[in-house]
C-alpha cells in the first residue's frame, strides 16, 4: 500500500504553492507537490510533532 500524501491548509487554492505530508516507517515525509517525484524532506516524529505544537 502507497502512502497517503496529504496537502498543507496552509497551501495556495491554485495549486501553485502545496506543500504536502505523509507518515512514514521513517517518520514524516514533505514534499513540493509540484514536483512530486523529487526529492523530500525527513522527520522523526518527535520532531515533527514539536515543530506542530510551535504552531498556532
Amino acid at each position: 500500500m502507497g502512502r497517503i500524501w496529504r496537502k498543507s491548509r496552509a497551501s495556495a487554492n491554485n495549486g501553485s504553492g502545496c506543500v504536502e505530508w505523509a507518515v512514514d516507517t521513517v517518520g514524516v515525509l514533505v514534499r513540493d507537490s509540484k514536483h512530486r517525484a523529487g526529492p523530500r524532506l525527513s522527520f522523526p516524529r518527535t520532531a515533527w510533532a514539536a515543530f506542530l505544537a510551535r504552531l498556532d
